[in-house]
């Protein structure tokens, strides 16, 4: 799918003004489609028509049954990670003098559950960001963050905050400590 935010993302020669003529013309001629496929990222969408299809696919799915969750654990500078490029960061109800805020910045993770931000991890893990409150959720993304330590992708994680206060005692830490998290005296800890 190219969107015009992926496009001025990528920095691509001639912008999305250039770009946009090459996707009507490949439209005219029937190789890819146009149209508002995916909430919130815009009018001017195009993809291919297999991915259409298949868009279509999983909301005829989603419909009939709910899935369970699917977590990923990526680095925020990662490609893959559509927040900060081409779709904005979530806004997030949170203490004015925190002072943290999510960003495609080295060192730093972000847990995306069915596509949505849910954990934003700040270098090192001792501050995280939590952008749902539901259980089943932060289930799925506890254990999609603890599997990263558990690889061997990231050293540790020693977690003291989440939205700017004590993680113990918290839905981020409950669903921490199931996945195979363990309390410390100042919160909570991963290790390989």
């Amino acid at each position: 799918m190219v969107t015009r935010g992926s496009v001025m993302a990528e920095n691509i020669l001639g912008g999305f003004g250039l770009m946009y003529k090459v996707l009507a013309r490949l439209e005219e001629a029937g190789r890819c489609r146009r149209g508002y496929f995916i909430e919130h990222l815009g009018a001017a969408q195009f993809a291919v028509p297999a991915t259409v299809d298949r868009l279509r696919s999983y909301a005829e799915d989603t419909e009939l049954h709910k899935p369970d969750p699917v977590a990923l654990a990526l680095a925020a500078t990662d490609p893959a990670n559509p927040y900060g490029a081409a779709l904005p960061w979530p806004a997030l109800n949170v203490d004015a003098g925190t002072g943290h805020r999510p960003g495609r910045k080295a060192g730093a993770l972000v847990v995306l559950v069915d596509g949505a931000l849910v954990l934003y991890v700040e270098r090192g893990g001792k501050t995280l960001l939590a952008f749902s409150e539901d259980t089943d959720v932060l289930a799925a993304a506890g254990a999609a963050l603890v599997g990263v330590v558990t690889r061997g992708a990231v050293d540790k994680l020693i977690m003291e905050k989440v939205n700017g206060h004590g993680i113990l005692d918290t839905p981020v830490a409950a669903a921490l400590a199931h996945a195979g998290a363990y309390s410390t005296p100042k919160g909570l800890r991963i290790r390989a």
